[in-house]
């Protein structure tokens, strides 16, 4: 086994979650992560704590939206939720055995279900007081194909992304964050972009790898209403596991007034009539992981691209102050190349430089 693998699982339970004896640990996985979740598992009962392993299945989404009825659609899982609420930590990993696997799918299906499990992923999403989370990065085959690299290249990508010093690295976090904590007005300005938006009375959160790994990322949620311009998305997005390109965005007072794409519009405009929030932006998040170079397609790792800015339709953490409430938290990364980030009329980052 890749000693990595160990250390990861060791990061996970110790680091991001420190799991305490006598708790409940979810881990949840795909059969692609076997080892890593026999890892966790060792690393959890050597805290003295109880795992309890979710082990989906290849295949198993695109039968259930092919051929479950609308009362199986629809219905609650009443079960899964009774088990979170009696769980202290859940561990999301991060791999699948087809990226394309509800490409077939009808996207309002889609946007059904994840309406009717909306109360349990916002539980452990935003219930922070009653369970802690962290979804982790490992390395497969499906998203090693994704993102144009050999397998071996992808596990290094991987573990490089994951295994650096958190501890220094979540200072240099800290202190962008400070930064942003102490501003009123945001302006994204330069190639493919001419935003503004206030964020004044929000809290902006360092992610240093306790909720994602990998962390590395600064992020905040802007002021519902106070979106004002344009910008297009040079990287694709992908939702559902197709992929939209090209996405142009307007906003008159917090809302997209204006959109199009050049591949999937018409899924980007389900996306957008999800609900009635889902055409407003939960979150703006910079990346700042230096380890993160490359664009692959996963936005685990996508969103944390130094030098790149994104922006999530729906949902706003209740960290970040909230102030929206949507079915969806969907992030779209953009290239920060030739574009400027103004806060309250300063540069604060030029061209992917910070000037803090």
């Amino acid at each position: 086994m890749d000693p990595r693998i160990r250390k990861l699982a060791q990061t996970v339970v110790r680091y991001s979650l420190c799991v305490k004896p006598d708790s409940y640990v979810i881990v949840s996985g795909g059969e692609e992560s076997r080892e890593f979740i026999l890892e966790l598992y060792k690393e959890i009962i050597f805290r003295g704590a109880h795992p309890v392993l979710n082990v989906g299945l290849n295949g198993i989404s695109d039968f259930f939206y092919k051929y479950a009825s609308d009362e199986q659609l629809e219905k609650f899982p009443d079960l899964r939720m009774h088990e979170v609420k009696k769980s202290q930590y859940y561990v999301g990993i991060n791999t699948t055995g087809n990226t394309r696997e509800l490409s077939g799918i009808d996207p309002k299906k889609i946007m059904t279900r994840r309406k009717v499990i909306q109360p349990l992923l916002d539980y452990v999403v935003n219930r922070k007081d009653k369970i802690k989370r962290v979804t982790v990065g490992f390395p497969c085959m499906a998203l090693a194909q994704e993102a144009e690299m050999s397998f071996n290249e992808y596990e290094n990508f991987v573990f490089s992304a994951c295994l650096i010093d958190w501890k220094k690295f979540g200072k240099k976090l800290d202190k962008i964050a400070r930064r942003f904590e102490k501003g009123k007005e945001v302006w994204l300005k330069g190639e493919n972009v001419d935003l503004r938006f206030s964020i004044k009375g929000k809290n902006c959160v360092s992610d240093k790898g306790e909720e994602n790994m990998p962390g590395g990322e600064v992020f905040m949620a802007p002021v519902r209403e106070s979106l004002n311009g344009w910008i297009f998305f040079e990287y694709p997005a992908i939702y559902s596991g197709k992929e939209i390109n090209g996405i142009f965005l307007r906003f008159e007072n917090g809302k997209v007034v204006e959109h199009s794409a050049d591949k999937n519009e018409d899924l980007l405009r389900e996306v957008l009539e999800t609900d009635d929030n889902s055409s407003y932006v939960g979150e703006f998040g910079i990346g700042c992981n230096p380890g993160i170079k490359k664009y692959t397609k996963n936005l685990l790792f996508d969103e944390k691209i130094h030098g790149t800015i994104h922006l999530a339709l729906g949902m706003a953490y209740k960290e970040n102050g909230g102030g929206n409430d949507s079915a969806i938290h969907w992030d779209i990364v953009k290239d920060m190349k030739n574009s400027k980030i103004f806060l309250d009329g300063k540069i604060i980052q030029d061209n992917k430089r910070w000037r803090i």
